[in-house]
């Protein structure tokens, strides 16, 4: 496999690997629909970087570090497992409360609070100990042994765009007039299922850290 082709079939890989819902699915999701087309734009942002990220630690040799230190790999499970939990914690709290949606002349809140959602979409990425399992893992099966210097270069850059692309398509779909409408009529329940589904996530981590399958 040439290197270019690697490169192909690495960033193919990542993207069928962002397509699975899972927290960050939710969380993009779950802002672009509750909050503003804004905040879920600025989640996927987040995203895409948390992707930058896990591209770089892979290029590093993450994958290997982690089967030869088995004790790093746990940590990374239960540290994520209980960031997952948490935020669901603060999802559900927040379920009953009501809504206030600010006007234009809040541009100041809006913009702090579009910064609070891309850490929260950052955060929500690098958690995941399962996404640096796949990069390390796809990066490992498919990138040559010794990758020529120019994709040190590309691969980082072309992951952002899968990462944040991905994830601004689901932010444009779920926070268009129609979902918007779906979600405020019955946005306690939505919220709730959201914590659920994303703690649920995070309980199972924490479950399965001994389970150092990679």
């Amino acid at each position: 496999m040439t290197p270019s082709t690697a490169v192909f079939a690495i960033l193919f890989s990542l993207l069928l690997g962002a397509m699975i819902p899972g927290p960050s699915f939710v969380i993009v999701a779950r802002n672009a629909i509750g909050i503003s087309r804004a905040d879920g734009l600025a989640t996927a942002l987040g995203m895409g970087v948390g992707g930058i990220f896990f591209g770089g630690i892979a290029l590093a040799g993450l994958y290997t570090l982690l089967v030869a230190v088995e004790w790093l790999y746990v940590g990374l499970k239960i540290a994520g497992g209980l960031y997952l939990i948490y935020i669901a914690s603060k999802i559900w709290r927040g379920a009953a409360q009501p809504m206030h949606m600010p006007t234009q002349a809040e541009a100041p809140a809006l913009t702090r609070r579009a910064r609070k959602s891309f850490w929260l979409g950052l955060t929500t990425q690098l958690s995941n100990p399962k996404t640096a399992i796949w990069y390390g893992s796809i990066f490992a099966a498919l990138l040559p042994q010794h990758p020529p210097l120019w994709c040190y270069f590309v691969l980082p850059p072309m992951v952002f765009a899968i990462e944040t692309g991905w994830y601004t398509v689901v932010a444009l779909g779920f926070s268009s007039k129609r979902p918007r409408e779906m979600y405020l009529r019955a946005r306690k329940w939505i919220d709730r299922i959201a914590a659920s589904v994303i703690a649920m996530l995070g309980l199972r981590l924490v479950l399965t850290a001994s389970k150092t399958g990679l």
